[in-house]
């Protein structure tokens, strides 16, 4: 009995231990497969360009191809809820960006928590956005801008990337210290188009994805978010010199389901540091018009969760609600 009792508490013992060495051994071979990196915003918005660019790098590096699926719609909470109820098993990453720290408030009914469901693996870049006209539309300076909507009340059209986005925060945040009415436009797709036809008049967009038709002439930018003038940008002036505290700067970075392995984590974030101190990564940043953004994983959970907290304020002021 006593014989039997021991094989089996050890066959037990060893059972229990089945789990661990698993982890171990797909934390060891990882990546073993293709890595999805989703995206929660179409083909061609800065999140994406982003998120491509990174992909590239860390295919490279890693050996196996780094995959960006494009899962638009409703704030990025879609591609979040199915990127937060995936296998933690380092094959499903996010692109997670200042949106999704905004819909985290936005949405009440949400089958996840940002905070609490996904860890973050790896700041990538904080990204400056910019207040940008389409050239036919008379204002060429922010005051002008002002003075015009002002006398022209519910006329001018503002696109967004959607309800909640950072690219409509923003404009809330214009419309509120600058006292205007300007109509919102939100868009499931890319709302570049539009902008350059006309149809609408004034955007708060992020560089990556504008800099090519700002250079080009094809839009006319008025002032950046950030508090200091940009080297991409020298000539354009924060939108604070003339709504003085006006600021707010998007960013970008990693996320993982919660319980993904630390190993992975702690190998995907080594290899994305890596490429924020490459000199030629960090070019092709710095002509996207964003700044690289070292993290550990810890500092960046913490910093996601501080940005749900900063934000939440400025949305109830605005009371912003979903579609």
């Amino acid at each position: 009995m006593t014989f039997h009792r021991r094989r089996f508490l050890h066959l037990a013992a060893g059972a229990a231990a089945l789990p661990a060495l698993a982890r171990s051994a797909s934390a060891e071979t990882w990546p073993a497969r293709p890595v999805r990196i989703v995206v929660g915003f179409p083909a061609g918005n800065a999140p994406d360009i982003i998120a491509r660019l990174l992909g590239n790098w860390l295919t490279e590096r890693l050996g196996q191809q780094f995959v960006v699926e494009n899962r638009p719609g409703a704030g990025s909470t879609i591609a979040t809820e199915g990127v937060a109820g995936s296998a933690p098993d380092g094959y499903t990453l996010m692109l997670v960006v200042l949106s999704n720290a905004l819909s985290a408030t936005i949405y009440t009914n949400l089958r996840y928590d940002l905070k609490r469901d996904l860890v973050g693996v790896a700041g990538v870049a904080n990204a400056p956005f910019v207040m940008m006209v389409n050239p036919d539309f008379p204002p060429k300076t922010v005051p002008e801008f002002i003075d015009y909507a002002k006398a022209h009340p519910g006329k001018i059209n503002m696109a967004s990337g959607g309800t909640g986005t950072t690219t409509h925060v923003l404009g809330e945040l214009f419309k509120m210290m600058a006292h205007v009415d300007l109509v919102h436009i939100p868009y499931k797709g890319n709302y570049i188009p539009d902008l350059l036809a006309g149809q609408t008049q004034v955007l708060f967009g992020p560089i990556p994805q504008s800099i090519g038709n700002l250079r080009a002439g094809k839009l006319r930018p008025l002032g950046v978010t950030t508090a200091k003038r940009l080297e991409v940008l020298p000539d354009v002036p924060p939108i604070g010199d003339f709504l003085p505290g006006y600021e707010g700067v998007g960013w970008f970075g990693l996320a993982a389901p919660k319980d993904t392995p630390p190993e992975i984590v702690k190998r995907l974030n080594q290899e994305t540091n890596a490429a924020l101190a490459n000199a030629e990564f960090k070019a092709k940043l710095a002509n996207l018009g964003v700044e690289p953004m070292v993290a550990t994983p810890d500092e960046y959970t913490k910093f996601i969760a501080g940005e749900v907290d900063k934000w939440a304020k400025v949305i109830h002021y605005a009371a912003i609600k979903p579609d």
